[in-house]
């Protein structure tokens, strides 16, 4: 747990939370000048008018998504945006008197950490349960899952023929040595992949997986999922595990360089066989000092709504949460549910249950 907490969770106390406040003091000025339902976060309002939102999503596109609850309901988004782990710190530290309402991250492993802060409240709501699929919600409903997100392979297609590739147990092969890229340990999205390594396989034949990972990594971890994309496509590996969304963006690049390499990538869904692909999620949930609790939990109904579900999926490409909204184009054509794409079912918050177990062999195989 020390481990853990050190690598993947910075560290806690005063000097965290001092941090947090330094850099978390003011919101965005663009929302703040061009959405004036937008507002600056100040004095919580117990009127039920406000909500005030902590999100690690930085997207721009996530813009219309307030605005359109503002102008539906009346109710103002302010909005504070940093890294999911200095929201959490910021939280702990403000205590009784936070502002904040809901806090969003981007993966199940954040969600996981902010629970056990004990910093939600179990909601119960008939539209989220009926709207969110019980494996992207946590089954005590301290929190909602609202776009997924399938972190699959990436493959050159001259160089790797797709018929080659299987499961993720399969990328451990000895044909792929030398030919595997992938970020580091530390990063929330391969803990939690690996978690669900764990969970199906158990701890011994797990970390024998991390270890054949390893020994075929075309180099030692570096950068985001963006450069391991770029990489496959340079020739420096042939194969690569990442978010889907991650090579929309490098085909949508108005630079054309980037929308080249992208061109030379192939989507592959692993396990379609068993359990199907790995899936992680953005998600949120109401916090329990929140002070417009009724407010927030009608925030997170309207995210669960087909209009809000669309904002999602066309604005970071992701796969919607709720069944029937339609995807970006791009991402359509990768495959989805209506196309027979298996996604593994696994509830999300396992992911970050076994996150810190997911840590410890990582580091044991060399998994830097």
């Amino acid at each position: 747990m020390r481990k853990m907490t050190r690598r993947v969770f910075l560290a806690s106390g005063g000097a965290m939370a001092a941090v947090a406040a330094t850099q978390l003091g003011r919101s965005q000025p663009s929302l703040a000048q061009n959405a004036p339902r937008f507002n600056r976060p100040g004095r919580p309002s117990r009127s039920g008018g406000v909500v005030n939102l902590y999100s690690s999503r930085h997207y721009d596109t996530d813009d219309a998504l307030y605005q359109s609850f503002a102008e539906q309901t009346g109710i103002r988004v302010n909005l504070v945006e940093a890294e999911a782990d200095q929201l959490i710190e910021r939280i702990k530290s403000e205590g009784q008197n936070s502002p904040a309402d809901v806090l969003i991250t981007v993966d199940a492993g954040r969600l996981w950490r902010a629970e056990q802060e004990d910093l939600f409240l179990p909601v119960s709501s008939a539209t989220l349960d009926s709207r969110i699929p019980a494996s992207l919600r946590h089954p005590d409903g301290l929190w909602f899952g609202f776009t997924r997100r399938a972190r699959v392979v990436m493959y050159h297609k001259d160089r790797v023929n797709p018929a080659e590739l299987s499961t993720y147990e399969d990328l451990v092969d000895p044909k792929w040595r030398g030919r595997l890229l992938v970020r580091s340990s530390t990063n929330v999205y391969n803990l939690s992949l690996t978690g669900s390594i764990l969970e199906v396989h158990g701890e011994a034949d797990t970390e024998e997986w991390a270890r054949g990972l390893v020994a075929n990594f075309a180099r030692p971890p570096e950068g985001g999922d963006t450069p391991q994309i770029l990489a496959v496509a340079s020739g420096v590996g042939d194969i690569a595990i990442s978010n889907t969304y991650y090579l929309i963006r490098l085909l949508k690049s108005d630079k054309p360089e980037e929308r080249e390499a992208a061109e030379k990538i192939g989507v592959f869904f692993p396990n379609q066989r068993d359990r199907g692909a790995h899936v992680n999620i953005s998600g949120g949930g109401v916090l329990k000092t929140a002070p417009n609790q009724a407010a927030a939990i009608q925030f997170l109904e309207y995210l669960s709504s087909p209009e809000a579900q669309q904002y999602f999926a066309q604005g970071n490409n992701e796969y919607p949460a709720v069944a029937g909204v339609p995807v970006d184009e791009t991402l359509a054509s990768f495959g989805t549910d209506a196309t027979g794409v298996k996604f593994d079912d696994m509830n999300a918050s396992i992911y970050g249950r076994n996150n810190p177990e997911a840590l410890r062999i990582m580091d044991r195989a060399g998994w830097k």
